[in-house]
């Protein structure tokens, strides 16, 4: 074989086994519902601040801390949002908010991950939410990675927030009002290892 070919073929060689590993760094991870929460806060009026929860979620990520990149989707259930007064829960339910009848689910998928050392800082992606895709960044306040006690596995996870524009979404129900736009989002999350 000549000198030239065989050095070609050993670096493609190498250049195949650093892919296969760096593929192999990738860990798939199951969000846990018992961990996981999905809040927002929003102002009334400019007095008191309204907060709810969407008690119905599930999702996976796929981490590679080594290659840095992952991916995440998180599937929310609009009609399990739960504000804790269940008149309020209707009209986010109605077709004023979230339209739950029309549109059950509203879905995150992250697919840009930042990171500081092997700490997860950002993911941005895009919401889908009453038939329409925009893109949105999620900040990490927190994030870690532990060996959890009693599952014997690895669990990834932390705070993320972000900020939207409730109209993007075509959600302008009482802006005429005075009711803000502006919704903080917050997700605390942890996923168990697969």
């Amino acid at each position: 074989m000549d000198v030239t070919v065989k050095k070609t073929f050993l670096a493609a060689a190498a250049l195949l086994f650093t892919a296969i590993g760096a593929q192999a760094q990738s860990t798939t991870y199951a969000i846990d519902p018992t961990h996981t929460f999905v809040t927002f806060e929003v102002s009334h009026f400019g007095t008191s601040t309204n907060r709810g929860r969407f008690d119905k979620k599930e999702g996976t990520v796929v981490l590679d801390r080594a290659a840095k990149t992952g991916k995440v989707e998180l599937t929310l259930e609009t009609d399990s949002i739960n504000t804790g007064v269940a008149p309020f829960n209707k009209h986010l339910q109605s077709k004023d908010f979230f339209n739950s009848s029309e549109f059950p689910t509203a879905k995150f998928v992250g697919d840009k991950f930042s990171f500081d050392g092997d700490k997860v800082t950002e993911v941005a992606g895009t919401l889908t939410l009453l038939g329409k895709t925009h893109p949105v960044t999620l900040k990490a306040n927190r994030f870690n990675c532990y060996q959890n006690p009693m599952l014997k596995r690895e669990v990834c996870g932390g705070d993320f927030e972000t900020t939207l524009q409730r109209s993007q979404w075509g959600m302008t129900w009482g802006l005429n009002m005075g009711q803000p736009d502006a919704v903080r989002l917050i997700v605390q999350v942890e996923a168990v290892k697969q």
